[in-house]
């Protein structure tokens, strides 16, 4: 059987806010504002369409900070907590031959990064993330990138996001879907029993 797995928030829970505060200016009042506004263009950097360089440099005037570029990927890259239940799924699906697939709305900097310390993203077989592809969820264009791509036949993969509106697109297709809740996983477990149980 086939897996699409979300990155944020099933795998990885992340904190963005208290990472980046860190790199505002000492005393302004409205930094919740200038935080809220780096997401104006997350759609867009995480589709590739704006480069790395410029997305940093832009957020770096948006946050009114001194912080060099280097401080800001550094910033911008911690703020992830393994989600160890799901891990554990995780294991045991690839040691019972499942495949394995990353399917995710990603950036440039978390990217590299996140495979390059987080070493069991090894036990995927493959990753279909938006920055590469220039598409994001949950239009549907990235989950007929990730069908043609991967070969995927929808009614037999399993696809796991935190998110409603992607959950939403991936039934239309046809994926058997959960919406995943990090205070549930017990929920997960239970709805992943009965669709492993359905293939024996």
């Amino acid at each position: 059987m086939t897996f699409l797995f979300d990155i944020g928030r099933v795998l990885l829970d992340f904190d963005f806010e208290t990472s980046i505060s860190r790199l505002l200016p000492a005393g302004i009042s409205d930094a919740s504002l200038r935080l809220s506004r780096l997401l104006e263009r997350k759609d867009e950097f995480e589709t590739g369409s704006i480069p790395k360089n410029a997305y940093i440099s832009w957020a770096l005037g948006v946050l009114g900070s001194t912080a060099t570029p280097s401080e800001f990927e550094h910033a911008w890259r911690h703020i992830f907590t393994p989600n160890e239940p799901m891990w554990d799924r995780v294991r045991g699906l690839a040691a019972a031959g499942h495949r394995l697939i990353l399917f995710s709305n990603i950036n440039s900097i978390h990217w590299p990064w996140l495979v390059k310390n987080y070493p069991e993203f090894a036990l995927f077989h493959a990753a279909v993330a938006s920055f590469e592809t220039g598409f994001i969820k949950p239009h549907p264009e990235i989950y007929q990138y990730a069908i043609a791509t991967h070969g995927l036949d929808p009614k037999d993969t399993l696809y796991i996001d935190d998110l409603p509106q992607n959950i939403a697109t991936g039934r239309k297709l046809g994926f058997r879907c959960w919406q995943y809740d990090l205070k549930d996983h017990p929920a997960f477990e239970d709805w992943l029993a009965a669709n492993l149980k359905s293939e024996i």
